[in-house]
């Protein structure tokens, strides 16, 4: 038997369903040109892809590529997004705790902070640490947090729009060009 269509179908749909979910991201970032340019890739691939099943249904190996296709293509382009690590996040980091020495290791790292005073249900005074952090550098800042303030809480959110003149990260960053490929 020729595996020669079925390995075309896989690699197509591993590549398809990896724009796919590449292209997601885009769009949820706010960047639907790229997003746009991606989607017309992604459905060239996917008329290829669907286009070979259609024409070879009583070929099950090519059925069982297009199916595989789509769950590697999933965690291929969730792999691919985890690399690229467009936009920011906002950390909230909560603690009864005085702050001051976490303030200082944070900042020396050169993530840019707020800190705010509040009072908690359980207890009389909490400092709540407010940080927008760039995406590729939320492994790194969990990483501290978890390793050398476990006591901490903490809460990560996606940023989808930023505006303003504030410094959040005073760390060389990666070639804004460049990065926002992943580069």
């Amino acid at each position: 038997m020729d595996y020669t269509v079925p390995l075309i179908i896989l690699v197509a749909r591993i590549i398809e369903t990896s724009l796919d979910t590449i292209r997601t991201v885009y769009i949820s970032k706010g960047h639907s040109n790229l997003a746009a340019n991606i989607g017309v890739v992604k459905i060239g691939i996917w008329l290829l892809s669907t286009g070979l099943v259609l024409s070879n249904l009583n070929d099950y190996w090519s059925i069982f590529a297009y199916v595989a296709g789509y769950g590697i293509g999933t965690l291929l382009g969730t792999e691919i997004e985890k690399i690229i690590s467009i936009g920011s996040v906002i950390v909230r980091l909560i603690t009864r705790d005085d702050p001051a020495e976490l303030i200082e290791r944070l900042s020396k790292q050169g993530y840019g902070l707020t800190r705010l005073e509040g009072t908690g249900s359980f207890s009389d005074s909490v400092n709540v640490i407010l940080m927008i952090v760039p995406r590729s550098e939320q492994s790194v800042l969990v990483s501290i947090l978890s390793k050398e303030y476990p006591d901490v809480l903490y809460t990560v959110e996606d940023v989808r729009s930023l505006k303003g003149g504030a410094v959040i990260f005073h760390k060389d960053t990666k070639n804004r060009i460049l990065g926002f490929f992943g580069l």
